[in-house]
């Protein structure tokens, strides 16, 4: 269970604990408080409604917890994670087995129009070959390599919510890893929402997941329906928000050149998520 007195280092090594299988410190007892607290988290505790920042905000269910974006970001540095510096915030699942985190990127209007033309296939040979030139800078930096296995759910998009969403799975040395994505259009940019969990609980944890996705909503003046002629428009579309948009942007302007670069810096990016990910 969680214990009142912990530290945030005691905090993030048990989400870290957590993330490698050991999950049985999670688990609170009948009639106990399992709140996590640190001298420096603030968390949150549902029924309430949790500030995204100045960009959204979501619907809290009873039992659930969230920290606000500088929170997570400290939560991210402690867990060895690189913060993207975008955090909007964290949110606990009830049983401390799963967590959620939003960022927000100010990238402007993503027209969808690619949306009946999703090919699942070509994003991931990108995605591969992004990860394999990631791996010549994790070789550098003493890390494990990455394997990207394939799709878990090839890329999908919901024309009526804006939501686009996908599940890659990857593996390093015997351990599999589950990296869930979610992407909420808005008017001026797109929250990144990752899903962390056990990959073998990942049918379980899904549909809490996605009801807690139901209690999110952009502030007035952020929605995507409210854009008007003149606002700031994204230079890519729904494709490169699953490859990563700078090589997208970096392709188009024929900088290939320094290509490699951006590729290495997409692959540190995913990463960085999937060391966030539960893995067997």
């Amino acid at each position: 269970m969680w214990h009142r007195r912990g530290q945030i280092k005691k905090v993030a090594l048990l989400l870290f604990a957590a993330i490698f299988g050991l999950t049985a410190g999670f688990e609170g007892a009948q009639g106990q408080s399992d709140r996590p607290t640190g001298p420096s988290v603030k968390w949150q505790e549902g029924p309430s409604l949790a500030k995204l920042g100045g960009i959204a905000e979501l619907r809290l269910p009873a039992g659930y917890m969230f920290a606000d974006g500088e929170d997570t970001r400290r939560l991210m540095e402690v867990m060895e994670n690189i913060p993207s510096g975008k955090e909007q915030g964290m949110v606990l699942g009830p049983d401390r087995k799963w967590y959620v985190v939003f960022e927000f990127d100010d990238i402007g209007y993503v027209k969808d129009d690619e949306k009946n033309t999703l090919d699942a296939q070509a994003m991931l040979e990108s995605i591969k070959r992004g990860n394999e030139a990631a791996n010549e800078e994790r070789k550098r930096r003493g890390w494990r390599p990455l394997t990207v296995i394939g799709w878990e759910q090839p890329p999908r998009y919901n024309p009526e919510t804006h939501n686009l969403e996908w599940a890659i799975k990857a593996q390093s040395d015997e351990s599999i890893s589950i990296n869930y994505n979610t992407r909420l259009l808005g008017r001026k940019g797109v929250m990144r929402v990752t899903l962390v969990g056990n990959p073998s609980n990942l049918p379980v944890i899904l549909p809490d997941y996605k009801q807690l996705l139901t209690g999110f909503e952009f502030g007035s003046g952020n929605r995507y329906a409210e854009f008007v002629q003149g606002d700031k428009m994204a230079k890519y579309g729904l494709t490169a928000l699953v490859v990563g948009g700078g090589a997208a942007v970096a392709a188009k302007a024929g900088v290939f050149k320094w290509l490699w670069k951006v590729l290495v810096a997409i692959g540190i990016g995913s990463l960085f998520f999937l060391r966030k990910l539960f893995v067997k």
